[in-house]
């Protein structure tokens, strides 16, 4: 099992209503895809925030991330909205 440190902005974080966590993710989660289906399966906020996937991006250890993206233990995720410059 590994456990990684997720991280949640702007409106992700108000649904999720925690800026942050540490969570020991189960063997069948390996994937940004699958680590937002797995936390989306917990949290039901957060279920209808990931069912927009379009609108909700990811970073793993700071660096943008697919859905097909891996996760190991140690790593670090963040989802954010679609940044815009102005």
């Amino acid at each position: 099992m590994a456990e990684v440190r997720i991280l949640y902005f702007a409106w992700l974080r108000e649904r999720a209503g925690r800026g942050e966590e540490a969570l020991t993710l189960p063997p069948d989660v390996a994937t940004v895809g699958a680590l937002m289906d797995w936390l989306g399966r917990r949290d039901p906020a957060l279920a209808e925030a990931f069912a927009m996937r379009r609108v909700v991006r990811a970073a793993v250890n700071q660096n943008f991330a697919s859905a097909e993206t891996p996760v190991a233990a140690g790593d670090e995720v963040a989802f954010f909205p679609p940044v815009t410059g102005g």
